[in-house]
């Protein structure tokens, strides 16, 4: 089956900015080699434990450094931008690198209320539905007449060049619809919490129509993994995962931790009830066992496409995370 891999560019303790996107490169470059299909960079601001506040900047330095894999974004919050500026970056990316570039799109802040009024320059943040947005850049792309008057007067540059694929962010199912009738791929982040569905995939073929981005419906299902030569080790690297989720969810962003310290972290009760809550949310074991569970749910609800999400705490995890899944998945 298809794998890539999504990238939100972590810092792990003791890990500076630039190294965490000299990773990313490495992670781009191997999973080139291993022949997983695209890697994507997420959006998030006001955090000092992600380095991927603009993930269109990054996709181009990493399209320049591989040779075949697409790199595109998962995704680019629509709501801090202009639909005009959006179509000309995309554009311009397609043109640098004419079929390997894919334009994901989120309705998602990506930050919290600080950072989203800095991005509208202290504006009023535009919180509304973000499907009449895609749209318009969709139209702006494919140079077609939008219906808006201030749009009207201009083309997004450059004219004339092959498009991205084009793609919408879900992770309760409410783009489904929206993702088919725009014509574009659907991208379900089962990572988030963890409510695939037979229904969702359903509503977004069922309401499909072709268009230049993409020629027939296509998903793609995120999760979140650790993989290891065995389950128990898979078990271990995967705490510092564990970990970041539950302090995530009490609202604190702290840097991954060793998994020596998130194995020796004082859990009390509710703690280890909140992490048996959300283990449905990763995937971990071995390379097999994992290729095992995508593989029964993909039959299950049949997606086209896993996405890999390996926040490990060294860079040696991950590449040997996504090396052994590869093995296992790419044939």
């Amino acid at each position: 089956m298809k794998l890539s891999i999504l990238d939100q560019v972590p810092i792990s303790k003791g890990m500076t900015a630039s190294e965490a996107l000299a990773n990313s490169v490495k992670i781009a470059q191997l999973g080139d080699q291993l022949g997983y299909e695209r890697m994507w960079f997420a959006e998030h601001h006001n955090t000092t434990t992600l380095a991927s506040s603009a993930p269109e900047v990054t996709a181009a330095y990493v399209a320049a450094k591989t040779e075949r894999i697409r790199v595109g974004t998962g995704g680019i919050m629509m709501m801090h931008y202009s639909p005009f500026k959006v179509a000309e970056v995309f554009k311009t990316l397609a043109a640098l690198a004419p079929g390997r570039i894919d334009f994901g799109a989120g309705r998602a802040p990506g930050g919290d209320m600080p950072s989203m009024t800095a991005l509208a320059s202290g504006r009023r943040p535009d919180l509304t539905e973000q499907y009449d947005k895609l749209e318009i850049i969709l139209r702006l792309m494919n140079e077609q007449p939008t219906g808006e008057t201030v749009y009207d007067n201009v083309v997004a540059t450059p004219f004339k060049v092959q498009l991205p694929e084009a793609w919408l962010l879900g992770s309760s199912g409410q783009s489904a619809r929206q993702a088919g009738e725009n014509g574009v791929g659907y991208s379900f982040a089962q990572f988030f919490n963890g409510q695939m569905s037979k229904g969702i995939f359903d509503a977004y073929r069922n309401s499909f129509k072709p268009s230049y981005f993409m020629q027939k419906p296509t998903i793609i299902t995120t999760y979140a993994a650790s993989v290891a030569e065995t389950a128990e080790e898979a078990e271990y690297l995967s705490m510092p995962m564990q970990i970041g989720r539950l302090n995530l969810m009490r609202g604190r962003l702290l840097n991954v931790m060793s998994p020596e310290e998130a194995n020796d972290y004082p859990l009390t009760e509710m703690d280890k009830m909140m992490l048996q809550e959300n283990r449905h949310l990763m995937l971990i074991g071995s390379a097999e066992d994992v290729a095992a569970q995508i593989l029964e749910e993909q039959a299950e609800y049949g997606f086209d496409e896993a996405m890999i999400n390996s926040n490990l705490y060294s860079v040696e995890q991950r590449l040997n995370s996504y090396t052994l899944l590869a093995q296992q998945l790419i044939k």
